[in-house]
């Protein structure tokens, strides 16, 4: 069975860690759904230099490159920033759904409850 690509959003913070300790428990719950997870923010920082001004805009055109080819955007996280309003944009224009990583989950639920009966 193919898993439509979900590209994950939040409002990552300064600490590498802790965005990576997220980024890793976002795309597992997305994952479990029935999706694959694209997740620029837990690779792209292993290559990417983002205190070179070229690297960082590469980085981002990969970033936008891997969200036009998500089937879906999956906004995670209690807030929304400055990039995932972006990212919410970007999606609309390009006619990708957006969601929250809980309706996700909810719709989830839900399929497993009529399986059930």
């Amino acid at each position: 069975m193919k898993r439509p690509l979900a590209y994950i959003t939040a409002p990552w913070s300064n600490n590498d860690a802790e965005n990576t300790e997220l980024a890793a428990h976002y795309c597992r719950k997305i994952y479990e759904a029935g999706f694959s997870p694209i997740c620029p923010i837990l690779h792209l920082p292993l290559f990417i230099d983002q205190s070179l001004p070229q690297e960082h805009k590469d980085g981002q055109d990969m970033a936008l490159d891997l969200l036009r080819r998500a089937n879906v955007l999956v906004v995670c996280g209690d807030r929304v920033s400055e990039s995932v309003k972006n990212d919410i944009a970007i999606a609309e224009r390009y006619r990708i759904t957006a969601t929250t990583i809980s309706g996700i989950l909810t719709v989830r639920r839900y399929g497993q409850q009529k399986q059930r009966r």
